[in-house]
C-alpha cells in the first residue's frame, strides 16, 4: 500500500485568459474548479494506475464532505483529523502564451492536538504501507520542522518520499528520505544559485543527496525530468503535447514514481513512468490527474538516456 499525507487540502480554480494584464481588467476565457491537495492528488494517481492507495492528513468541517465524495468516487480510502473552517482556495491563471500565474491561499490555523492526531495516524497507517508520500504545504502557523516529524513518524519499513519546497524540504531531508522530488525552481532555491548547465543541475541534485535523500527526481517541466542516486544519472524528455493544464502534473509524477519504487523498479523506469504520468496529466482537461490509457500511450513513446 502507498500512504499519502496531505496537510493542506485545497480547491484549485483554473482560469484561462487571452492575456494576463496586471492592474487592468481581465476577461475570463474559461474556468474550471477541482478539489485537490498534493497528497490527495498522489493517492488518486496511484489508484488510477491500479495501485493500492490510502490517504490521511487534515480536513475541514465546512467543505470537507466534497473531498470525501471525490475520494469515494476514485475508490481511495481515507482517515482525516478534522479541523474547523474551510479548506483553502488556490487560483491559477493561464494566459494565451501558456504562462501560469498562481495565487495560493494560506488556509485556517490548526491546533497542536490536531497535528499530534495526524502523527498518530501516520504511525499507525504506515505500519502496513510499503511507501509513504508526504507532499505539499502546511497550515498557517505550523513550523516547517513539522515535516521532519511527519517523516520520522513513518514506520521504518516503509520507503519515504517528500515533495515539498524550502524549509519543509530541508526538514524532510534532515529526517532521511528515500526520494525527494523538486522542480527546477525549488532546486535553485534550495541550493541558493541559478542552474545554468547540466553540470550545475547534477551538482545541485547531489547537494540534496548529501542532505539526506537517497534518490532525487528533478522535474523539468516540458523537458521531462532527471533522476539520480549520486552514482547513475538519467534524463527522460517528455513528448510534445498540447498543454491543457499543469495542475497536478507533479503529483502524478510522484504517484507513478511511488508505484515504481514500491515495485523495486530500476532508476530509469521510475523516471520514465513518472514523466509519463506527468505528461498524461497536462494533456487532460478539467482534472488534476490522468487516465491510464493516456498514460500507457505516452509511456510507450518515452526513452531514457544516461547522462
Amino acid at each position: 500500500m502507498i500512504l499519502t499525507v496531505c496537510m493542506s487540502p485545497c480547491t484549485d480554480v483554473t482560469i484561462e485568459l487571452d492575456s494576463f494584464n496586471i492592474g487592468r481588467t481581465n476577461v475570463v476565457k474559461s474556468k474550471t474548479m477541482s478539489l485537490g491537495g498534493k497528497g490527495l492528488n498522489v493517492a488518486i494517481g496511484v489508484k488510477r494506475l491500479g495501485g493500492d492507495a490510502y490517504t490521511t492528513g487534515l480536513m475541514y468541517n465546512e467543505n470537507g464532505y466534497l473531498f470525501e465524495n471525490a475520494l469515494d468516487k476514485e475508490g481511495v480510502p481515507f482517515k482525516f483529523a478534522w479541523n474547523k473552517g474551510r479548506a483553502r482556495e488556490n487560483y491559477k491563471f493561464i494566459d494565451g502564451r501558456a504562462m501560469l500565474t498562481e495565487v495560493n491561499d494560506v488556509g485556517e490555523e490548526v491546533g497542536k492536538e490536531k497535528l499530534a492526531e495526524v502523527l498518530d495516524m501516520v504511525r499507525t497507517l504506515s505500519a502496513r504501507s510499503n511507501v509513504a508520500v508526504i507532499s505539499g504545504g502546511l497550515p498557517r502557523g505550523v513550523n516547517a520542522s513539522y515535516y521532519g516529524q511527519l517523516v520520522k513518524a513513518v514506520d521504518d519499513r516503509a520507503m519515504k518520499i517528500v515533495d515539498a519546497s524550502g524549509q519543509r524540504m530541508f526538514a524532510g531531508l534532515n529526517a532521511g528520505v528515500d526520494m525527494v522530488k523538486p522542480n527546477m525552481e525549488e532546486l535553485e532555491n534550495a541550493i541558493g544559485r541559478n542552474v545554468t548547465s547540466k553540470e550545475d543541475m547534477l551538482a545541485g541534485c547531489y547537494e540534496l543527496l548529501d542532505r539526506g535523500a537517497k534518490i532525487v527526481l528533478l522535474s523539468l517541466g516540458r523537458q521531462g525530468a532527471v533522476i539520480t542516486d549520486g552514482t547513475r544519472n538519467f534524463h527522460c524528455k517528455s513528448i510534445n503535447v498540447a498543454v491543457n493544464s499543469t495542475v497536478g502534473a507533479g503529483d502524478a509524477m510522484v504517484a507513478a514514481a511511488a508505484l515504481a519504487l514500491e515495485e523495486n523498479a530500476p532508476l530509469e523506469e521510475i523516471l520514465r513512468k513518472g514523466v509519463a504520468a506527468g505528461t498524461a496529466t497536462v494533456m487532460t482537461v478539467g482534472q488534476t490527474s490522468f487516465d491510464k490509457e493516456k498514460y500507457n500511450e505516452v509511456l510507450s513513446n518515452l526513452k531514457v538516456k544516461e547522462i
